[in-house]
């Protein structure tokens, strides 16, 4: 059981990473300014589902694999820069009028929320970097170090969750102003193009 001086401890560094400028929080922005706040809020949603994944992976040990494994490490960052591409293309072909303003609302908060999922997974130096911060604030003594691991995955969710959810309102903001001009749109669907082929070469080039 964690007590409360680490929380709090715990609390503002998860906070003050949240903040700092990342492929996460960049692509919540970039969501929420082409697609509106709703879109946003998805997308973290699902940023934060991933987040779970690799809180569990850290727990239960399976995360140390890719901390030792190049081919490991290498196939899921290419997988996760190939989805990025892909949403560039995408990106990059969409018209101003076409902006998933209709069909099935369902089926737009599933994709959403199924791409921010993909985002997080396919980063493995996510799950490196929980391997590395989660351990410096669980101590053997307080007890069982899966359960704390679980606790302070948790608590990064809480807080990166405040500071998604405040970017994704934000920028919706600024997306709804903006989308009443379909000149404006298409040139959001450029600028989040370019931001998705940033982040494919940012993942593809990283090192364990």
């Amino acid at each position: 059981m964690l007590d409360s001086e680490t929380i709090l401890t715990f609390w503002i560094a998860s906070t003050l990473l949240a903040l700092a400028p990342g492929p996460d929080n960049i692509f919540v922005l970039t969501q929420s300014a082409v697609h509106g706040k709703s879109a946003g809020i998805v997308t973290t949603l699902g940023l934060l589902t991933g987040v779970m994944v690799h809180t569990c992976a850290v727990a239960f040990g399976i995360a140390a694999l890719f901390q030792t494994s190049e081919v490991a490490f290498s196939v899921l960052k290419y997988i996760g820069a190939a989805y990025l591409l892909y949403l560039a293309w995408n990106a990059f072909r969409a018209r101003g009028q076409a902006i998933e303003t209709a069909g099935d609302g369902r089926v737009k908060v599933r994709k959403l929320y199924l791409r921010g999922i993909i985002m997080n997974v396919t980063n493995p130096k996510v799950s490196i970097f929980f391997l590395a911060f989660l351990p410096q604030f669980a101590d053997p003594q307080r007890g069982s170090m899966v359960f704390q691991f679980l606790e302070l995955g948790g608590l990064f969710i809480l807080s990166g969750g405040v500071v998604f959810f405040g970017i994704a309102l934000l920028a919706g903001m600024l997306g709804d102003w903006l989308n009443k001009s379909p000149r404006a749109q298409s040139m959001l669907n450029k600028i989040a193009g370019v931001v998705f082929v940033g982040l494919a070469l940012k993942i593809a080039t990283a090192h364990r």
